[in-house]
């Protein structure tokens, strides 16, 4: 039994032995000639707070049932959003992210050049067209029809402030003129053109990002949920100039990053009520 035992452990360590170490995930170098500056540490950090970040789903150790994510639609009138996004971008992210929720995703690439006559299939309601198109091949086993729409992109909120001292500098000089003595009037120079370069600015706007999502019986077209949810996008700049030296940032979430977050947001609603 010992024997055996003994044999077992060198067996288990030669494995292990030749398996390797264990190799980690490729990680890479900025090739910015400023990687490493104060200026590039602050960017960074700013840019960490924009990066996608996974999430938990509640119930991803359960298997949800087969769907497929139909292109939504984008009712904003905003041109940037538009030129951006459409429909497509945002059901990629929903695919991806309710595969990550264990719900098994059909690929859209399976139904090939109908897929905007499916779409338009189950938007109209049209149980006859939608089954005749469920009768092929992995679409068979479809459950759901889900899409995610963009309702809203607005700018709701902006706020400036800052300071320009060229004003509170010129007042310095003209006292120190008015002082009388030579000592003054250096004086007061020197303090006009110190406090004259002093510039300050801080700019902020904050737009609202609203999606609602859509479930759909795969088998009669019937909707079956929905639900909305908004984000806010905080985009800001800053700026100090003070005797010639100055220092500015700017920043914020972008629209990539929104997207994934209202996706992220709502693929959790339906993994903890649709599964």
């Amino acid at each position: 039994m010992n024997n055996f035992r003994g044999s077992l452990i060198a067996g288990l360590a030669a494995g292990l032995a030749l398996a390797g170490p264990v190799i980690a995930q490729p990680t890479f170098q900025s090739a910015s000639p400023t990687a490493g500056t104060a200026t590039s540490e602050r960017a960074n950090e700013m840019a960490d707070k924009a990066m996608y970040k996974p999430i938990e789903y509640t119930n991803a150790a359960k298997k949800g049932p087969a769907l497929v994510v139909i292109p939504g639609e984008i009712k904003s009138s905003n041109a940037t959003f538009l030129q951006k996004f459409g429909p497509t971008n945002i059901a990629d992210f929903a695919e991806i992210e309710l595969s990550k929720a264990n719900f098994q995703v059909l690929e859209r690439s399976n139904l090939g050049p109908i897929l905007n006559e499916f779409s338009l299939a189950y938007n109209l309601g049209d149980p006859q067209k939608a089954r005749q198109y469920l009768g092929m091949g992995k679409l068979r086993s479809t459950k759901y029809i889900v899409k995610f729409d963009i309702l809203k992109t607005e700018q709701v909120a902006a706020a400036q402030q800052g300071f320009d001292g060229a004003s509170i500098g010129r007042v310095i000089g003209i006292l120190g003129a008015f002082s009388g003595s030579t000592g003054g009037a250096r004086a007061g120079a020197v303090g006009e053109t110190a406090v004259g370069s002093v510039k300050t600015g801080d700019s902020t706007g904050v737009w609202v990002i609203g999606m609602r999502y859509k479930i759909m019986d795969a088998e009669t077209t019937e909707q079956l949920a929905q639900g909305y949810t908004e984000e806010k996008m905080e985009v800001g700049a800053t700026g100090t100039s003070v005797m010639g030296v100055s220092q500015s940032a700017q920043g914020g979430v972008g629209l990539d990053t929104m997207v994934q977050r209202l996706v992220q947001k709502s693929v959790w609603e339906i993994d903890n009520k649709y599964k």
